[in-house]
């Protein structure tokens, strides 16, 4: 019996696809004999210019396209299977959002999809907008949001059902570099908690940052794959960092280098810092001193079903049991006093009193014509039966 840990995420040999024409003859090959393996617990980056067949390969995976040859499967079973798509989740590259929804209806539209029960839907939409910064905007209409804000509503559904496996498309596409780094943080916690995700992209910094394993694609075919380590290592030189030189200390190891190795120094520069890390830096100094901000807020920790022990059912708080579990028992003497059963209670007396005093008019009396005049207030009609209301109410019937 094969173990699940060991059947790969997703797999695929000589995938082709092929788009034809009115008179069904080929004309772009989108995907062109593409042979990937992803394990589970990885993140994986599909890396290329547009028009690369990264999109095309992500819809056959998800089932909305079928491969023209190839073979294809995910989490071992072919990509048609209905009963997979619960495990996937999926952020598209745009966001397609009912623009009159505000975000808690989106998430909760979604999770009724998913078939999730009202008290689930609920707690995970509370974490989700929390996680992704859209708290305080939750009832905007997400088409009043800005790019960004639609990308993160965005990840915010792709995640609602706790999937297996995650595939974003071009996910930070329209954030700012607080929300790209949090798509990131968020990508790599996720694979610390078991998830497998397919990252495609064609920023190589989102890529670099996060991905275990890359594969570049042009026109369709494969033409690199390995471990960003393996991609990004140069051969043919060594890198030696330090705490500031003095230039006489300079001087002396590039006579040493030279003496010894028959080498020359090529390049002494000063340590830079990421234009993102200082960007950071400053909008996180801003937030420390209160500054206001219109926009997404940057986010808060991660939702707690997607980091729930995987034994623990859905509805079981960890900690309340654990409390509940270790509570000293209480004392004999105190007994909860019990909850009486309401008495069932007849009919109001005081609504038959004024049904059968006869002080409304009856609803079906017609108008008065225009040569008659309307009854005064001392006209009192005819009082109802008090026998036929009390079988109305369930009373005796007349023999």
């Amino acid at each position: 019996m094969t173990d699940a840990a060991t059947i790969p995420a997703i797999g695929t040999i000589g995938l082709t696809k092929v788009f034809k024409d009115f008179w069904l003859r080929p004309r772009v090959v989108a995907v062109d004999q593409l042979d990937l393996t992803v394990h589970p617990q990885q993140v994986f980056g599909l890396l290329g210019p547009n028009g690369s067949g990264k999109s095309t390969t992500i819809k056959i995976l998800l089932g909305l396209l079928f491969p023209t040859r190839g073979r294809v499967q995910v989490m071992g079973r072919l990509p048609s299977d209905v009963a997979l798509k619960k495990r996937i989740g999926y952020l598209p590259e745009e966001s397609y959002l009912y623009r009159f929804l505000n975000a808690r209806e989106t998430l909760d539209y979604y999770g009724r999809l998913f078939g999730l029960t009202r008290a689930s839907r609920t707690q995970r939409i509370d974490m989700l907008l929390e996680m992704v910064g859209l708290e305080a905007v939750q009832y905007r209409p997400v088409g009043e949001y800005s790019k960004g804000m639609q990308r993160r509503i965005g990840l915010a559904q792709a995640l609602i059902n706790d999937p297996d496996l995650l595939i974003l498309d071009e996910p930070t596409t329209g954030l700012d570099p607080i929300g790209t780094r949090q798509i990131k943080d968020l990508i790599l916690e996720l694979k610390a908690r078991g998830k497998t995700v397919l990252l495609s992209s064609h920023l190589l910094a989102d890529v670099e940052d996060v991905c275990d394993r890359v594969a570049i694609l042009y026109g369709g075919r494969k033409r690199a794959e390995g471990t960003v380590d393996e991609l990004l290592t140069v051969e043919g030189s060594s890198l030696i960092e330090t705490d500031a030189l003095e230039p006489e200390t300079i001087a002396k190891i590039e006579r040493l280098i030279e003496a010894e190795e028959g080498k020359s120094v090529r390049r002494v520069e000063s340590q830079r810092q990421k234009l993102e890390q200082l960007f950071l830096d400053i909008v996180h100094q801003a937030q420390k001193e209160g500054a206001a901000t219109s926009g997404a807020l940057a986010g808060g920790a991660m939702a707690e079903f997607l980091t729930r022990d995987a034994h623990l059912p859905e509805q079981v708080d960890g900690r309340a049991l654990i409390e509940q579990l270790t509570r000293p028992a209480e004392s004999p003497d105190v007994v909860a006093a019990p909850i009486e059963p309401a008495e069932p209670t007849g009919p109001d007396e005081s609504v038959l009193n004024q049904l059968t005093e006869g002080d409304a008019a009856p609803a079906s009396a017609a108008s008065p014509g225009p040569n008659e005049s309307a009854p005064s207030s001392e006209e009192k009609r005819e009082p109802v039966d008090r026998g036929v209301i009390d079988d109305l109410l369930g009373g005796e019937n007349k023999s």
